[in-house]
């Protein structure tokens, strides 16, 4: 029990948290982005009570209390934070605009064809016009190498089956599938050809390598990135572009032989543990990821945690995928510590993946899951989606033991799907405890009691409770509906220490208030069903997509932190408490009509910037800017309106 608890460390361990490391409770958060524009003195005045109010999380400490509940503070500075965003994604209203904006953001002009992507765009009535920056990031290192470079690469990956890439090629205005397709991925191929015809007749000729594996699989070493950013970025605006491709494009792209014997820039790694060999790769030399170990896998590496997070709860989603500070993620995902297929390279590679891990360097686009309905949100007469005030108050998840393989080693008890539902059951212990904040009241006394601690006095103490009181008082329907990926005796001890629950219809998700969402081998292709639903969203990742720029973290989901140390104190949040804890009678008041406004949010928004439409939309504009990447005269074309 003592080695399986190693791994299960927030159910063995007691969160405690004194006075002397209350900088590490509270940790630290994403700072207050301030609107461009000039804003009325009303907005100014609303800022510096913003400030006071966070401020008051540090200032009215008193060992483990808090004035505010950090959830609170985390909600306000979401909203603000998803209204700028706003105010940039949107800000052109005509081609003339897009165009200039294109050239202030990016210091270049947009590709050739840009005015037939922004006609295609708008007549979609897409909410986003400018801010494709994920799309820059992802291609930027790719500007320091020549054009011919990239499509000799392209033809590397794709000429040797076994590196498991196959192409779509454009030809004439028709995308289809190459070579290399397995009939296990060939709906994938399939639904990516249609999804690309739809825009395919305004492309130029290219083949594109697609990985048909989920895992992403390029992780270019942090100095050689460096190198070719500062490389890339020193290309200059040419001041008459030409708007159109280079003639005869089709010859450029060789016809791909399959060569299994040609020189291959891959190394199989599956099953085993990459996070020193490719993990943390793109990490400086320096930085923790790179030269310390979270050796003590039943102790909380709160330094780990605590430059994005407040308190218990993540603050700034983006740095939550910041690894070259969390040395302890080595352990805690299947990824990390023996993913199911991992093929993967340190070269520049032009392979284009559904999803990616922290730093490495494949290239993402939309889903064919999630543009072809593989899950889909669709209620029925047996499981309509109710309001979600008259919706079960629980947490629930159903799923299968995906993320990654566990061949006999005990892995298993490091990867994030069994450690969520250990922790959310409760299993094999009563005496594992976890730490929220609960409500707790101060006396001050009058001749200590400064101006400002008459205003406010602390409300919340950061409290360790048995997470056996907390699941019998706080609804959670979390479990395995089977086992697999695993050998002899991990098997045996996964199937003893989880019990299985029936597989349900997926429409019966819509009964439950708080939906979980975990990362499988990679991507979850729940959760944007998830998001257009009446339900809240509770999502821990480790793996970012196309759209994860258009969404903000406690404004349209609720973020978890991966080590799950925090995902008791947030449902609790939501959920409320009531009833006996630690000897005393608590009742905690449910946040549900907070939580109906974040499921409401993200509903409403999902509805405009993740519909099909707009994973279109993403797609063409990614494939027209590598179609400029990939033709040699991409130096001197563009569209200037």
């Amino acid at each position: 029990m003592a080695a399986f608890a190693t791994y299960f460390y927030l159910t063995t361990t007691e969160h405690r948290i004194s006075r002397g490391d209350s900088k590490s409770v509270l940790g630290a958060s994403s700072s207050l982005v301030l609107f461009r524009e000039s804003m009325p003195g009303w907005f100014y005045l609303g800022i510096l009570l913003f400030l006071f109010l966070r401020a008051t999380i540090w200032a009215y400490q008193s060992g483990n209390t808090v004035a505010y509940h950090p959830i609170d503070m985390l909600i306000y500075e979401a909203q603000t934070e998803h209204e700028t965003y706003l105010r940039n994604a949107a800000a052109s209203t005509t081609l003339d605009q897009a165009v200039e904006n294109y050239r202030q953001r990016y210091t270049r002009y947009p590709p050739p064809g840009f005015d037939d992507w922004y006609r295609y765009a708008t007549e979609r009535n897409s909410v986003v016009i400018d801010d494709y920056d994920s799309i820059q990031r992802d291609l930027e290192p790719f500007w320091a190498l020549p054009a011919q470079e990239i499509r000799d690469r392209t033809k590397l990956l794709l000429q040797n089956r076994r590196h498991e890439a196959t192409a779509i090629s454009i030809r004439d205005g028709n995308a289809a599938i190459g070579s290399h397709v397995s009939d296990d991925h060939r709906w994938m191929m399939e639904s990516l050809e249609r999804l690309i015809n739809t825009f395919a007749e305004w492309l130029p000729d290219m083949d594109v390598a697609f990985n048909i594996n989920d895992e992403s699989r390029i992780a270019v070493p942090w100095q050689d990135l460096e190198n070719m950013q500062t490389k890339a970025r020193r290309g200059a605006l040419v001041s008459q572009p030409q708007n159109k491709f280079s003639t005869k494009r089709a010859v450029q792209w060789e016809p791909i032989p399959e060569l299994t014997t040609a020189r291959s820039p891959m190394i199989g790694l599956g099953w085993q543990p990459n996070f020193n060999s490719h993990g943390n790769s793109h990490c400086p030399s320096g930085s923790p990821a790179r030269t310390e170990r979270h050796w003590n896998r039943g102790q909380l590496c709160t330094n780990c945690a605590d430059p994005y997070s407040m308190g218990l709860f993540p603050a700034n989603w983006t740095q939550t995928s910041d690894i070259c500070h969390q040395p302890d993620l080595a352990d805690l995902h299947g990824f990390y510590t023996s993913p199911v297929a991992f093929t993967a390279s340190h070269e520049l590679l032009p392979l284009f993946s559904q999803s990616r891990a922290p730093g490495f360097n494949d290239i993402l686009y939309p889903s064919g899951w999630n543009w072809a309905s593989k899950v889909e949100y669709g209620p029925t007469t047996e499981y309509p989606d109710v309001p979600f005030l008259n919706k079960n108050s629980s947490l629930f998840w159903r799923g299968f033991t995906t993320e990654g393989m566990s061949p006999d080693t005990g892995r298993w008890r490091g990867h994030s799907r069994q450690r969520f539902v250990h922790i959310l059951n409760d299993i094999n212990t009563g005496e594992a405890t976890t730490t929220i904040p609960l409500p707790y009241t101060i006396t001050i006394p009058p001749d200590t009691k400064t101006e400002q601690q008459a205003l406010l006095k602390p409300r919340y103490a950061y409290t360790s409770v048995l997470i056996s009181t907390l699941t019998s008082l706080v609804p959670t329907d979390v479990g395995f509906t089977g086992f697999g990926r695993c050998w002899f005796i991990d098997c045996t001890d996964e199937e003893a220490e989880f019990h299985v629950k029936d597989r349900l219809d997926f429409q019966a998700h819509w009964q439950h208030q708080y939906l979980l969402d975990l990362d499988g081998a990679g991507f979850s292709g729940r959760f944007l069903p998830f998001l257009h639903s009446r339900s809240l969203p509770f999502k821990a990742s480790l793996f970012r997509e196309w759209w994860d720029d258009r969404l903000t973290a406690w404004q349209h989901f609720v973020p978890l932190d991966l080590r799950a140390h925090g995902v008791w104190a947030t449902l609790v949040y939501f959920a409320g408490l009531q009833g006996k804890v630690n000897g005393k009678e608590v009742r905690l008041k449910a946040h549900d009509t907070m939580g109906e406004r974040i499921a409401e949010n993200g509903r409403d928004w999902a509805g405009k910037v993740l519909r099909k439409e707009d994973m279109e939309i993403y797609f063409f504009r990614l494939l027209l800017e590598w179609g400029r990447l990939t033709d040699d005269a991409r130096d001197v074309i563009g569209f200037a309106g």
